[in-house]
């Protein structure tokens, strides 16, 4: 019997981490009262409309416009900002499937940017050769939570006039330079999927500093009514994408410990920085030093393979799982999914609207690539939401694997 789990040893921890969602009686009592109420809809109750307040207000933006989940809140955004049929938006490969389909789903394209090896982050570097004369707009994905290098981003943003729209789905509360994420582009989104650290099973807001992005959001979201409209007065063409009362009532309750689970995500996402790093061939992310707050939607680190004597990633994630640390390998580079290889005929991939062909076959982000295959290692956010004795035992099980590098290998 060898000294690792995975091969019959005894396993580093036996019981399970922090569970998710976190809930009470505030949850049972909002949306008791929301179905007392009779008003059920965010167009004649005041649950969504006090929660877009609050959380506009808490991510330092002007206006809020909540939707029914975080790809709406990215379509609405991209079309609030300009984006039409035929456009193309830059867009980061390491990252959910949303970022890239929100374009598509209005006839866009979407251009692959490779990312910074050190973030995992849209290179800012890397933007302005993808730029043509069809480009409309960026998406800074603020990945994992940890904030992309908004000066960079904006700088290009601006010498192109391009439209900058933060996908900040995984950043509640983050900050850069010392300002939330959301409103430092032209518009940001966020979700409030089940999964996600402020969470009402589904749910998505655009915020945004921009009045006329703004009004163009609630009108894309309402229908195509306007703020100070009549009922049957649509002046364009919109969806009907409206959160309910429901959602907006547990976000409200959810949103009461926000700030006390971010403090906590990062006190423990500081202590496995500190100590796996002392472990040879683990690399935590790093983070930007104007990232001045980091949501920690996800831990991430990387795995260097070779300073494991070889042994293979999938094998680290085998191995490390059955020590009792639950752990994954997270995306595969965008441009590789099957979407992007099936002939469509027409609209988004050969859209008439474009003029042109894109070939996603030819796309390369080594970065990327590197981080989806050979190096990133993933741990959900709730797992930060434990004692420090969680977060030892997480260090103590990468410590026993790198001990027991050869019976890894051989395993």
């Amino acid at each position: 019997m060898g000294q690792l789990a995975v091969n019959g040893g005894a396993k580093t921890r036996t019981k399970g981490f922090h569970g998710w969602p976190v809930f009470d009686d505030r949850e049972v009592q909002a949306v008791s009262e929301v179905v007392r109420s009779g008003r059920w809809g965010c167009l004649s109750g005041t649950k969504v409309n006090e929660f877009t307040r609050k959380f506009a207000d808490f991510q330092q933006a002007k206006y809020g416009v909540c939707v029914v989940n975080g790809t709406a809140a990215l379509e609405v955004a991209l079309r609030a900002v300009g984006m039409r049929a035929g456009d193309e938006v830059i867009v980061p490969p390491y990252t959910f499937i949303a970022t890239a389909s929100a374009v598509l789903q209005q006839g866009g394209i979407p251009v692959f940017v490779d990312i910074e090896p050190e973030s995992y982050n849209l290179d800012p570097t890397k933007i302005e050769a993808a730029i043509s004369d069809k480009t409309k707009a960026i998406v800074a994905v603020h990945i994992a939570g940890g904030p992309a290098d908004m000066d960079g981003i904006m700088a290009v943003a601006k010498k192109h006039g391009l439209k900058v729209v933060e996908d900040a789905a995984q950043a509640h509360g983050a900050e850069w330079n010392g300002r939330r994420v959301g409103a430092l582009g032209d518009a940001g989104t966020f979700s409030f999927q089940a999964s996600k650290n402020l969470n009402a099973g589904e749910g998505g807001i655009v915020v945004t500093n921009d009045p006329q992005v703004y009004a163009a959001a609630w009108s894309l979201h309402n229908v195509g009514r306007v703020p100070e409209g009549q009922w049957y007065e649509h002046k364009i063409l919109g969806w009907n994408l409206r959160m309910t009362e429901f959602q907006g009532a547990i976000l409200l309750a959810q949103m009461e410990r926000l700030e006390e689970q971010m403090k906590t995500r990062d006190a423990n996402a500081r202590y496995l920085d500190d100590e796996l790093a002392k472990i040879e061939g683990i690399r935590p992310l790093k983070r930007h030093p104007k990232a001045t707050a980091h949501a920690y939607h996800l831990y991430v680190f990387r795995y260097d393979s070779q300073a494991f004597g070889g042994v293979p990633r999938a094998k680290f994630l085998q191995a490390l799982g059955a020590e009792g640390i639950p752990v994954s390998a997270g995306y595969v580079p965008l441009y590789k999914e099957e979407m992007f290889h099936v002939e469509t005929g027409g609209c988004p991939m050969g859209c008439a609207f474009y003029g042109r062909t894109m070939d996603y076959g030819k796309v390369s982000c080594p970065v990327c690539e590197n981080a989806s295959y050979n190096e990133g290692v993933w741990i959900v956010q709730n797992v930060l939401l434990g004692p420090r004795e969680d977060m030892e035992d997480i260090v103590a099980a990468v410590q026993k694997l790198r001990d027991n590098i050869a019976e890894m290998f051989d395993g």
